[in-house]
């Protein structure tokens, strides 16, 4: 008669079991319990085309019941490079060093996405204005409290999770290419990154919520992207608007990436 209670107490071990063994079967991806579909983009603060895709792009992420189907992570790193000391130098210079680690310290702040997100999207639409030094009117914009970011990117604490991202973002696999990178449910979505809703709504087991019911069966191959996108780069350089639109952007001078 000792011996049920030992059985129940069993039973949640045996659901962790259950769970680790299938998230080794779906090749380490790492989704909510719910079974939400990983999304994650690798940017860095001052590359117009990630500035562009923030601002224009991957506000949709909130419409039509898409963050029902995934959890969007951010990752502020991008094209910098870590030298022997631990020092970090970013593609577009110390401004993007500092508002990567603004941005990193808003997501360690505010993990609730719709605040971090409000944030980093305010920065980012400031930066396609040409007024990035601007950025701590954010704060206010978003109705914020400044202090918890101003105190972590004015301590170790800004650097120590630019450091975090980048050991992310370098351990990519395969690496990445250019910036902006989405991953979809651990694929790379190379150039298709623009229809990151498919792609989720694709991976997504669960019921499909209106975003994907409207998208139809029409959804793009993953492999086809992944053949299409071996061994294409982009630059990633300076930019100015055009006159026609805030969504046209034409490109002034690049760097390597």
């Amino acid at each position: 008669m000792t011996t049920r209670p030992h059985r129940f107490l069993l039973l949640p071990v045996l659901l962790l079991l259950l769970s680790t063994s299938s998230a080794s079967a779906n090749g380490g991806v790492v989704t909510a319990g719910s079974g939400k579909v990983s999304m994650a983009l690798y940017y860095e603060s001052l590359c117009p085309f990630s500035a562009h895709f923030v601002v224009n792009s991957l506000t949709r992420v909130f419409k039509d019941g898409l963050l029902d189907a995934a959890d969007l992570t951010l990752v502020p790193y991008g094209n910098a490079k870590v030298d022997a000391h631990g020092a970090i130098t970013c593609q577009h210079g110390p401004d993007e060093c500092l508002l990567n680690n603004v941005e990193a310290c808003a997501i360690d702040a505010w993990p609730d996405l719709n605040v971090h997100f409000g944030f980093i999207n305010c920065v980012e639409d400031l930066v396609m204005n040409r007024k990035r030094e601007e950025w701590e009117s954010c704060f206010q914009k978003q109705g914020l409290d400044p202090k918890p970011v101003m105190e972590c990117y004015n301590s170790d604490q800004g650097h120590k999770l630019s450091l975090k991202y980048g050991k992310q973002t370098d351990a990519l696999v395969p690496p990445h290419k250019y910036v902006p990178w989405v991953v979809v449910d651990g694929q790379p979505l190379y150039e298709d990154y623009e229809n990151f809703e498919a792609y989720v709504c694709k991976a997504y087991k669960g019921h499909p919520p209106k975003i994907c019911q409207g998208l139809g069966r029409d959804y793009p191959i993953v492999q086809q992207v992944v053949e299409a996108g071996n061994g294409v780069t982009y630059n990633s350089g300076d930019f100015e608007l055009d006159e026609g639109g805030d969504d046209k952007i034409k490109m002034v001078q690049g760097d390597d990436n």
